[in-house]
């Protein structure tokens, strides 16, 4: 099996030769600082340039440190569209939302469109497709922030969860009004060539929200999100990433849509495989060990997530810029070596 068959196939349920090992971008990014001074394509410019996104991608696949590709390296495109203030960041640091838009969800109305041709949403989606011209058996995994962690970044958070509460007319608005503009982005890039389509809400967490509002708001919107997509192709395979501890939501996390769930190196693969049953689970060797700890150390929480049932080997979160490369490699050889 090629690396994308072994991931499309993983991601159905069925029969693979071994465990697919992947980081899917976005949120979960998986540049490293290393990775881009030995390439010489850096941040910010690879976010802007899709040549420069498109082989920076390329580049973790062939140093040996993922199966996948993964676009964009961040989580501010779509709140940046939506007219959201951005620092651009730098070789060490990621774009990060510096000016919200709105001070209310009834505010909303004041939002501009995402526009799928403009910006960085098709530097992304032309990045898609030049990665997809290559034609290589490398799966492309597209990237979408989920609809609570896009809200949550238009506005205060503080305020935003609060009115979730207090103006629940005006805060369902607001979210499906959010959740059509990341579907736009999905859209464009499953046209544009991406084989999977990661979403990662980090805002959207159960310990956050708990469970009742985990389910009216998170489960809601990543649903609509899912459906979304799936406009273009009805079985384009989707991935969802959750933060936190699960323990108060498992119930309401089993109602996503989603062919497999992504979740934080705190959550235990043992524990969350008794409530989630046959589902494909994704992850979760600690981003922090990946940056602070030894290979021999990686070597062994990658057998240890292998051992405890996890389908796909991922990173729990996106990577420290510092992370040495040799860490991350040491994920992928363990996973070759013991399969």
């Amino acid at each position: 099996m090629n690396s994308r068959e072994r991931l499309l196939s993983a991601l159905k349920g069925n029969i693979v030769d071994r465990v697919p090992c992947i980081c899917p971008g976005g949120m979960m990014n998986m540049i490293i600082t290393e990775l881009m001074e030995k390439t010489g394509i850096m941040w910010p410019d690879a976010h802007i340039d899709a040549n420069k996104m498109a082989d920076l991608a390329a580049s973790v696949y062939e140093y040996g440190m993922f199966e996948n590709y993964g676009v964009p390296f961040c989580m501010t495109i779509e709140v940046e569209e939506m007219g959201a203030g951005i620092d651009m960041g730098s070789k060490k640091f990621e774009p990060h939302v510096v000016d919200y838009v709105i001070d209310s969800v009834s505010e909303y109305k004041e939002l501009k469109a995402l526009d799928i041709n403009s910006g960085r949403a098709k530097v992304t989606t032309d990045a898609i497709s030049i990665l997809k011209s290559r034609e290589d058996g490398v799966p492309i995994v597209g990237n979408l922030s989920g609809p609570i962690s896009v809200a949550s970044s238009l506005m205060d958070p503080v305020s935003y969860y609060k009115e979730l509460r207090r103006k629940k007319e005006d805060a369902h608005e607001f979210m499906e009004f959010v959740t059509k503009q990341i579907i736009e982005f999905g859209q464009a890039q499953v046209r544009a060539g991406a084989d999977v389509i990661a979403i990662s809400d980090p805002s959207g967490t159960g310990e956050i929200l708990g469970p009742k509002y985990f389910e009216e708001y998170a489960v809601k919107y990543i649903n609509m999100l899912i459906d979304g997509i799936r406009e273009v192709d009805e079985d384009f395979p989707i991935i969802v990433h959750i933060c936190g501890q699960m323990r108060s939501v498992y119930s309401e996390i089993k109602q996503l849509k989603a062919d497999a769930f992504s979740f934080d190196a705190m959550v235990s693969i043992k524990e969350i495989r008794e409530h989630m049953g046959d589902k494909i689970l994704m992850g979760n060797i600690s981003s922090f060990a990946l940056e602070s700890a030894d290979e021999e150390k990686i070597k062994k929480m990658t057998e240890n997530v292998i051992d405890n049932g996890i389908n796909i080997v991922s990173p729990a979160c996106g990577l420290g810029t510092q992370s040495p490369m040799e860490n991350i490699q040491a994920i992928l050889k363990t996973v070759k070596a013991k399969n």
